[in-house]
C-alpha cells in the first residue's frame, strides 16, 4: 500500500526546459540587440553547452557566456538587458504541468503524504513552488543541489524517508530521470514511477509504473 507519494521538481510536476529554452531565448535576442556579435542559433547553441557543462541552477552563467563570447569582457549593458529578458519570459512560462493541482488534491484527500525530493538549490525550489502556489501540498521539501549529494546518491531519499517516517516500500517516487530518480530510488526500496511526459534525459533503469500524463498517478496509488 503507497503511503506517500515523493515527487521530483523540474520536469515532473513544473515544465521547466520550456521555459529555460523560452527565456534562453529571450536573453541571446537581448544579448544580441545589445551588442554581442553573434547569429542567435550559434549563441543558444553555445548558451545551453554552457548550461550542460556549468549546471541548469548556475546563477551566474549569463555573465560567464558574456565573457566567453566578448573577448572577456563583462558588458553590463548586454547583461542587464539579458537578465531582464529573461525574467520576463520566466515568470509567464514557470507553470505546472497538466491536471498537477488537481492530482495534488486527490492525493492528499486520500490521506497520502506528499514531498519534494529535487536536485535543485533549496532557494529556487522554494521560490518555484511559491510562484505556483504550490507549497502547502508538501510534508517534505528536500532540495540539495551544489551540495554533492545529487540524485541518485542515497542521501537525499534517506533524508526523505526519515523526515516522512514511512516504510520505503510504502513510497512511490515520481521522476523524470532514470539515471538519477528511477535509479535512486529503487536502491533505497521505493516504488517507482517515469514521469514520461516530461522526461528530457533518456535511461536504461526501468520504473514500476509509466505516467503519460501526471493524472495517470491517479490509478497507480489506489
Amino acid at each position: 500500500m503507497i503511503k506517500a507519494v515523493i515527487f521530483d521538481l523540474d520536469n515532473t510536476l513544473i515544465d521547466f526546459m520550456k521555459m529555460k529554452k523560452l527565456a534562453s531565448e529571450a536573453a541571446v535576442s537581448a544579448m544580441i540587440d545589445a551588442g554581442l556579435n553573434m547569429e542567435e542559433e550559434k549563441a543558444i547553441e553555445k548558451l545551453f553547452g554552457m548550461y550542460e557543462k556549468h549546471g541548469f541552477e548556475d546563477q551566474t552563467i549569463l555573465d560567464k557566456f558574456i565573457k566567453e563570447n566578448n573577448k572577456g569582457n563583462l558588458d553590463y549593458k548586454m547583461l542587464a538587458a539579458a537578465v531582464v529578458a529573461y525574467r520576463k519570459v520566466k515568470s509567464g512560462y514557470l507553470t505546472p504541468y497538466p491536471h498537477v493541482q488537481k492530482v495534488l488534491i486527490k492525493l492528499k484527500e486520500r490521506g497520502i503524504r506528499l514531498g519534494i525530493v529535487s536536485d535543485a538549490p533549496i532557494k529556487q525550489a522554494w521560490l518555484r513552488l511559491a510562484e505556483l502556489r504550490l507549497m502547502d501540498f508538501f510534508d517534505i521539501v528536500i532540495a540539495v543541489g551544489g551540495t554533492g549529494f545529487e540524485k541518485p546518491n542515497k542521501a537525499p531519499f534517506e533524508k526523505a524517508i526519515t523526515e516522512l517516517k514511512i516504510k520505503a516500500e510504502e513510497i512511490l517516487f515520481v521522476g523524470d530521470n532514470p539515471n538519477r530518480d528511477i535509479v535512486g530510488a529503487k536502491r533505497m526500496g521505493m516504488k517507482t514511477a517515469l514521469a514520461e511526459y516530461g522526461q528530457v534525459r533518456k535511461g536504461k533503469e526501468k520504473a514500476d509504473y509509466i505516467l503519460k500524463d501526471i493524472i495517470d498517478l491517479l490509478d497507480v496509488v489506489k
